[in-house]
């Protein structure tokens, strides 16, 4: 069973995604098409514009597959990239393990889906989601843990610098963990299969996170890319030896931040260079002083000669960060569409003036989906209240006043009071007034006493009564703490595996029919 909520009527999204759906007039000049009605025709269009090297991407493709199973849709997905009536849908994420939170599904499946709506819309042309994998990311602390079954389970890497190029060192203890979480679920088994053989029997993250994805999602036709590649980023040596020598995007974007900022709160701010040096280990900004560049924590320097001939030698050693992820992303692969989260958005509105800059077609941005899964047991529990699924989107203090107050029999609300109170006062101060026009400020302040001793009557009434819903309560708060563990919403804290472990790979079908690529509602699925 499928409900929709709005998303701002969630309370859980900022005031920039809930104005993005509704292209409010102050954000609309940041974004090229509408992320509610996009016109995928025009973001067609303007890509078949754009000489995308199709020929060095899919060979890049075709060498990071080599060592998987072969998968036809993916290898048919693959190939057909070589053709100008080929475009891709892209979501990106980096390697967390175990692929991290529940989201991090939603999004590809959300990707898959959307390629096949587009490839009913438009028969001539053929559509390949892509899952675009953020390697380089050095965040450990954010990448290296999951939460599942009421635990966060952490790494202890010891590692530093690109979390992708990490070894696995460790992981099996971890995913014996996961193993005792899971139990004796229907499908446990075969996942720890596929656990082990992704993380033990590979060289590093990156590698581990392609093979268990390729695994979970190649029947799809899902393709895994891995930016971190020196053919690849070979391709985007241009932008890169600009921005060391130019610094065109720190401008731009910041001219872009300032109107922002008169509305929102910014998601990403510019450096003067906005590339680190990436090598195993070390993941380290790029600055220039004078005439030198030099690479923050290290002893390494470049004057203007070596630093242009170490780019072009070794593309790879350069990382772009996240104000130039993007556009590398977009210019390698031949992309109308992507899908991200509300921190994706936010800082791909800072980007628009630097791709045209840059003259790189700007995509179709769809806020990824959002979904709860809610399991028939809470399903049970909130029938017999009474309360529906949306109403747990209120704070639990919220929904126990709520169900106390609709099912007490005793007035707990002192509205009658209240306005007693304030006639009371009224006529107080028209005598006051009368008297000695200084008194009114005195009897202000006693209507406001009056009023604060009210509410703290009503607190204590309500506090009182809800004693008397003691299981009620106990109930409530059960059902909230299992589908939004930590006050948080269920897809940014729960992992994909005990769904998983339970249903095997008709979990993944049940998500994607449920999915409505283009969207401004939060799904429930029951």
């Amino acid at each position: 069973m499928l409900e929709y909520i709005p998303y701002g009527k969630t309370g859980y999204f900022n005031q920039l995604v809930i104005d993005f759906l509704a292209e409010e007039p102050q954000i609309k000049p940041f974004y090229a098409y509408s992320p509610v009605k996009p016109d995928f025709a025009a973001a067609i269009k303007a890509r078949q514009q754009f000489n995308t090297p199709r020929t060095a991407l899919v060979a890049a493709l075709q060498q990071q597959y080599k060592n998987l199973e072969p998968v036809k849709a993916v290898q048919d997905n693959i190939a057909s990239l070589l053709e100008e009536r080929t475009f891709t849908v892209t979501t990106a994420h980096q390697p967390n393990i175990f692929t991290g939170y529940l989201y991090f599904v939603y999004k590809i499946l959300q990707t898959i889906k959307l390629c096949r709506e587009l490839k009913q819309q438009y028969p001539q042309q053929h559509f390949v989601p892509v899952y675009y994998m953020g390697s380089e990311d050095n965040d450990l602390e954010e990448l290296g843990s999951i939460y599942l079954e009421g635990k966060t389970l952490t790494w202890s890497a010891g590692q530093q610098g690109a979390v992708g190029r990490m070894q696995p060192d460790g992981l099996e203890q971890l995913i014996g963990q996961v193993k005792d979480a899971l139990g004796y679920a229907p499908h446990a088994g075969e996942l720890i299969a596929l656990l082990r053989k992704a993380y033990l029997e590979h060289n590093n993250i990156q590698e581990a996170t392609l093979y268990l994805v390729h695994e979970l999602f190649g029947r799809y036709g899902l393709v895994v890319l891995v930016p971190d590649n020196p053919d690849l980023k070979r391709l985007y040596i241009p932008v890169m030896k600009d921005e060391l020598f130019h610094q065109a995007s720190h401008t731009i974007v910041n001219d872009t931040l300032a109107q922002l900022e008169a509305h929102y709160k910014v998601q990403a701010n510019p450096r003067e260079i906005n590339l680190f040096y990436l090598q195993d280990g070390m993941r380290e900004r790029i600055v220039q002083e004078g005439e030198q560049w030099k690479v923050l924590h290290t002893p390494l320097k470049f004057d203007a000669a070596a630093l242009e001939k170490e780019l072009e030698t070794h593309p790879e050693r350069f990382s772009p960060n996240v104000i130039l992820r993007g556009m590398f992303q977009e210019t390698i692969l031949p992309n109308i569409a992507f899908v991200g989260g509300g921190g994706e958005i936010a800082y791909w509105l800072e980007l628009k003036g630097l791709f045209a800059h840059y003259k790189v077609p700007y995509p179709v941005l769809l806020l990824r989906n959002s979904l709860l899964l809610t399991d028939e047991m809470s399903k049970q529990r909130l029938d017999k209240l009474g309360i529906t699924t949306a109403e747990l989107f209120q704070s639990t203090d919220d929904i126990v006043n709520g169900y106390v107050k609709k099912h007490t029999n005793a007035t707990l609300v002192l509205k009658e009071e209240y306005a007693v109170i304030e006639k009371l006062f009224d006529a107080l101060e028209e005598k006051a007034r009368s008297i000695d026009v200084t008194l009114v400020a005195s009897a202000g302040a006693e209507r406001s006493k009056a009023l604060k001793s009210i509410g703290k009557l009503e607190h204590k009434f309500l506090r009182a009564e809800k004693k008397k819903f003691a299981w009620q309560t106990d109930q409530i708060k059960q059902v909230k703490n299992k589908l939004f563990p930590g006050g948080a919403l269920q897809e940014r804290k729960e992992n994909f595996m005990p769904w998983y472990a339970a249903e095997g790979p008709a979990f993944l079908d049940r998500v994607l029919e449920a999915l409505t690529p283009v969207t401004d509602q939060f799904i429930i699925l029951s």
